[in-house]
């Protein structure tokens, strides 16, 4: 096993942390009720049968199937490029991980319930914006840690180019 592996621990806390998230709201909030956290945050349970932002939500089931698809073949690419890492690529590993995990998580939803749950809702005045998760959040983040290795690698091939 290569050192870069040893990032899915992070994985593996991602997928616990949104499950068990995931469990507690199922439990503990009624569906599509707000309950005001903050002025303009509110858990709110809800299934999201598409994608991200509610895509392909209204179609008859078969996106489900898409979706799953889709999380499985991401989750392995990604760790088939996770071992292809140095050590020293922590950014990019971390990076990794958490979309991995994120993809994990929302997969099993999609396979044991046929949505995802949802319970985080920001908004501002009247206007909402989609409820997401634990799994999305992580996914999110490990988006933009891998835009951000892939400006600061850009950033630093110029500089090298520059000097030679």
């Amino acid at each position: 096993m290569t050192r870069p592996l040893r990032w899915l621990w992070l994985s593996v806390l991602v997928v616990a942390l949104d499950l068990g998230s995931k469990a507690l709201a199922t439990s503990m909030l009624v569906y599509a009720q707000p309950v005001e956290v903050l002025p303009i945050f509110n858990l709110t349970l809800l299934h999201n049968t598409g994608a991200a932002f509610s895509f392909l939500a209204t179609h008859g089931g078969w996106q489900r199937w898409l979706f799953a698809l889709i999380a499985i073949g991401a989750a392995i690419g990604l760790t088939v490029w996770l071992t292809r890492l140095k050590a020293y690529e922590t950014l990019t590993a971390a990076s990794l991980a958490l979309v991995i995990g994120g993809a994990l998580g929302n997969l099993y939803d999609r396979l044991m319930h046929g949505y995802v749950v949802d319970f985080l809702s920001f908004h501002w005045q009247n206007t909402y914006f989609p409820a997401f998760n634990i799994a999305d959040t992580a996914i999110t983040l490990g988006a933009i840690g891998l835009i951000l290795q892939a400006l600061r690698d850009g950033r630093s091939e110029r500089r090298h180019k520059s000097h030679h």
